[in-house]
């Protein structure tokens, strides 16, 4: 592939629903640009963007995937992204670093909760966007009430650029609105005729509407406007480029990606509409002076660049993908990684079409590109010149909030299941592994249901590692509501020496529960040597890790030594620590015990329309709703205390309830009583679990 100056990228994302077309869109693009003699097809598993085993086999995309093409002497990196909100982080890291976005949205399907939630990132991120309609092959297609629906939603800034021409049903031409033409295809050919009647009306009101947006961009064109004076077709573009820069106008075009209609026009005007990286702006800290440094995508700046996305081949192994944010990397640089303080030879640069790389000299600011094997580098990381060490901020990545327990299918395979995970985890940054000690069981967090059983057949089916997945273990605490006085002597003959400790202990509650234990003596005498203070101690530490209660560790507990005795011969310091732990449980057994459930404050953001049934669901769920607060954009945040046990399960039944168009996210704020039907359950199941042997699960 060529290299490219900046002024000659563009760096366009694809947004929208699940299975609104992005990927047989890139797969459009592609065979126009020449990358392909032949579409692929989602269905037969063989498009460019979908390579991945899991993506064959399920039909959709679970990653996001770079796929660069030459239009009329114009780089296009095109970032094919899922649509489906379990693989958010995806989308998230391309959008990162994309200077334009694509809003596909189906003709039949029209807008759903992905199109919307493609909008508010664009938003978030000030992205230039154009949305493209696809299906309009398909006879129910209704590419009016699309562009109806998204005037009704955004307002005067959508422009429908083009208008579906149909005979006898079958869709097999365009008006354009800036032209005032209609063109037919014959072929790979199109040939201009008479604008059909029925487009004359909406071509009037469109083109009407365009006029005004046009005006609106200089007080000369606004005289000219009211005076009656039309524009030049090079005076609307330029006026039209200039407010999708800033992203006043937001073109609506449509075709047929299947059939490649209308993917020609839409090639063309992303090469004269959307902003090339100069256009954008984008600024890390040099940490050799803690100033600013505005790299803005100037090739005549040191050399640096943002890692986005980290890939790992099974043959070659890790692709770091790069956008170039300033300067000209070239093969064979040695680059400084300021978040690890090392530095990395680059070798070869690379850039990736699906997961075919192509070698290339250079990369010039502004442009996207691959490096591998690089040892030290992860995504968010920087890369820069070591004398000037830029640092640019770490992407927005969703956080993921569902989590499963996981058990090896064969023990041996342990290592290398932790080893996969992490490979994995490089890849997907929504993927997280946490080892609960405290409560011995290893979870996996990812965005929802779906990402955590792909994540299971991956490991099975990429790493031949098997895993089975089973609901997390709630981190339950134990402790005592009331005072307990007790002793216990511990004394064992067994020839020679023996063993003997003696103690008597007061145990009783703490006000603050989020401290483990209290211990001190008050030891009068010498009734007990003050040399195995510290084995009593170490016995109280090491048994409030499994409480007597149900296994769970114990909070919130004082524990006074105030008496007992000692033998001179048998006694020691493993003879006070024994008597001390079993004093403990004893202690516990008397003190009222009683478990405590872990509760989270929650945030749950939904349209208006769902509040009520969210709130119920709530309640449902021993949720405590704490409030409501509007976003302003028709949805609102319900904060509420909900226990961490009613949460599993519940981002399925949130996406139910709300169509895919509630978000939620929750932390860890106490510990409060567990409801006694609860506390016997969980005792229940923990003598069961004696009883069968499996105490330790």
């Amino acid at each position: 592939m060529n290299v490219y100056t900046t002024d000659k990228i563009r760096n366009v994302v694809l947004l929208g629903h699940g299975g609104s077309g992005k990927t047989s869109l890139a797969e459009a693009m592609a065979y126009l640009a020449g990358l392909t003699s032949r579409m692929g097809k989602v269905a037969d598993g063989n498009t460019i963007s979908d390579f991945g085993k899991e993506e064959v086999k399920r039909q959709i995309s679970l990653s996001m995937s770079l796929i660069p093409m030459e239009w009329e002497g114009v780089k296009i990196n095109v970032l094919d992204t899922p649509g489906y909100f379990d693989f958010i982080g995806e989308v998230e890291e391309a959008i990162s670093v994309a200077d334009a976005a694509i809003i596909v949205v189906s003709g039949k399907a029209g807008i759903e909760v992905g199109t919307e939630r493609a909008w508010d990132l664009c938003e978030k991120y000030k992205l230039p966007r154009m949305f493209f309609v696809s299906d309009m092959d398909i006879d129910d297609a209704s590419y009016r009430q699309v562009v109806e629906d998204l005037e009704a939603r955004y307002g005067k800034k959508i422009a429908p650029f083009n208008l579906p021409v149909r005979e006898n049903e079958k869709f097999v031409g365009y008006v354009n609105v800036i032209q005032e033409k209609a063109f037919k295809w014959e072929g790979k050919e199109v040939k201009e005729i008479e604008i059909p009647d029925y487009n004359k009306e909406n071509l009037g009101n469109f083109r009407d509407a365009l006029m005004e947006a046009v005006a609106e961009t200089s007080e000369d064109f606004m005289d000219r406007y009211f005076a009656g004076e039309t524009f030049s077709e090079t005076e609307i573009r330029e006026a039209v480029r200039s407010n999708i820069l800033d992203c006043t106008t937001v073109p609506v075009e449509m075709g047929s990606n299947t059939l490649c209609q209308g993917i020609y026009t839409l090639m063309d005007d992303i090469v004269k509409y959307m902003p090339s990286p100069e256009a954008r702006k984008v600024n890390g800290i040099d940490t050799n002076t803690n100033e600013i440094f505005e790299a803005n995508f100037d090739f005549s700046k040191p050399k640096t660049a943002f890692v986005f996305k980290t890939m790992m081949d099974p043959f070659i192994g890790k692709y770091s993908f790069i956008k170039v944010n300033s300067g000209v990397i070239k093969t064979d640089d040695v680059m400084y990684n300021v978040e690890k303080q090392e530095e990395e030879k680059i070798g070869k640069l690379y850039v990736l079409c699906g997961n075919k790389p192509t070698e290339v000299p250079e990369l010039h600011a502004g442009d996207i590109g691959c490096l591998a094997k690089l040892s030290d580098t992860d995504t968010g990381d920087t890369l820069s010149t070591k004398a000037h060490p830029v640092q640019y901020p770490k992407m927005d990545i969703s956080k993921p909030y569902t989590s499963m327990r996981y058990h090896a299918q064969n023990k041996g395979d342990i290592d290398k299941i932790a080893q996969a995970l992490a490979k994995l985890s490089a890849e997907d940054q929504t993927i997280k592994v946490v080892n609960d000690g405290q409560n011995r069981q290893t979870l996996i967090y990812g965005m929802g249901d779906q990402h955590i059983e792909i994540i299971a057949s991956r490991l099975q089916n990429e790493y031949k590692v098997g895993i089975d997945l089973t609901k997390p273990k709630v981190a339950f605490r134990e402790t005592i509501r009331k005072n307990s006085d007790v002793e216990y002597k511990y004394k064992k003959q067994t020839g020679g020496h023996g063993q003997y400790g003696h103690v008597k202990m007061r145990f009783e509650p703490l006000a603050d529960n989020t401290v483990p234990y209290e211990f001190d003596q008050v030891v009068v005498g010498g009734t007990v040597p003050k040399n195995y203070f510290p084995a009593v101690e170490k016995g109280i530490a090491e048994s409030i890790q499994r409480g007597p209660l149900a296994a769970y560790p114990v909070v919130g507990i004082k524990a006074t030594l105030y008496d007992g005795s000692y033998h001179p011969v048998d006694s020691s310091e493993m003879a006070f620590k024994v008597a001390s732990s079993q004093a403990f449980r004893k202690g516990v057994m008397e003190g009222a015990p009683v478990l405590l459930e872990p509760i989270a404050a929650m945030k749950v953001t939904v349209p208006d329309a769902y509040t009520g049934d969210v709130m119920g669901d709530l309640n449902k769920r021993r949720g405590r709703v704490m409030g409501m607060n509007p976003t302003g954009n028709g949805k609102q945040v319900i904060e509420a205390e909900v226990p961490m046990m009613e949460l599993y399960g519940y981002c399925t039944q949130l996406r139910s309830m709300t169509g895919g168009s509630g978000d939620y996210e929750y932390e860890f704020v106490r510990y409060e009583q567990t409801p006694s039907d609860i506390q016997e359950k969980e005792v229940a199941d923990r003598a069961a679990k004696v009883a069968e042997g499996n105490a330790e699960d």
